[in-house]
């Protein structure tokens, strides 16, 4: 959790020779996300002749853009302008956001260092499923693998560091915790995140219109079923929604 005041952000600072970068904090809180996902949507909905693409991290919006189109001083100008239009540690999300429910079967084989964390937590097992599984958490930033969102934040009992070691590897669709957020796996990777649950979900879909299932400002919320529960889902889903429910958030 970032310590800064908010009256030291944001910050504009040049990304290499196309690139600029608008930070509201130099670490995440929900109105520093807040501001980087709505700040990066407008500068989308302003189609600025020379910007290339935008994207978003967990408290910072991305530009790149074509400098023979539009120089630095014009953007930089431009940024300036939009930043003082509102506050935008408040406001509102992005638009077309989505609500989805997460199928998750939480411990067990599948999902073998929920225990652990439950106790660093502070909790029990059963405990540590009813925290995490009532958590609506939103998609802060994709990123690490095409796809893989960062969603938070938990609650501070979540506040756990990154383990010591490595995990060698955790199967496509692993859920995993730290530092107040989960991550769910969009590849089969190694991590030094906690693996407590286990989904069928399938965040990158190279072969769809859409490719990343999620986007940056849905929410998510990971339901508990059995590992018996996952398997038909794995057996009759081919989708690779994996069970879940989406809804627009209004």
């Amino acid at each position: 959790m970032s310590t800064t005041t908010p009256q030291t952000w944001p910050q504009i600072r040049n990304a290499g020779v196309d690139g600029m970068l608008v930070s509201f904090a130099d670490a995440l809180s929900e109105p520093s996300n807040r501001a980087a996902l709505a700040f990066r949507e407008r500068i989308e909905r302003e189609g600025w002749d020379g910007v290339l693409e935008t994207s978003s991290t967990l408290a910072s919006a991305f530009v790149r853009f074509d400098p023979f189109v539009l120089p630095h001083v014009e953007l930089r100008m431009r940024l300036e302008a939009l930043l003082t239009e509102v506050n935008w540690f408040n406001a509102a999300p992005p638009n077309e956001r989505r609500f989805w429910r997460i199928p998750a079967a939480f411990g067990g084989e599948l999902a073998p260092q929920l225990g652990g964390a439950a106790e660093a937590a502070g909790m029990t097992v059963a405990e540590a499923v009813t925290s995490l599984s009532s958590a609506r958490v939103r998609v802060t930033t994709l990123g690490f693998a095409a796809g893989q969102p960062y969603l938070g934040e938990l609650p501070e009992a979540w506040n756990l560091p990154r383990q010591s070691g490595l995990t060698p590897k955790v199967p496509v669709g692993a859920l995993v915790v730290a530092i107040r957020q989960f991550v769910l796996f969009a590849t089969s990777a190694p991590t030094g995140w906690q693996h407590v649950a286990q989904t069928a979900f399938t965040c990158f879909r190279p072969d769809s219109e859409t490719p990343f299932a999620l986007r940056a400002g849905d929410e998510v919320q990971f339901t508990p079923i059995t590992r018996e529960e996952l398997e038909a889902i794995r057996t009759r889903d081919t989708s690779g929604d994996g069970g879940a429910t989406v809804e627009p958030i209004r």
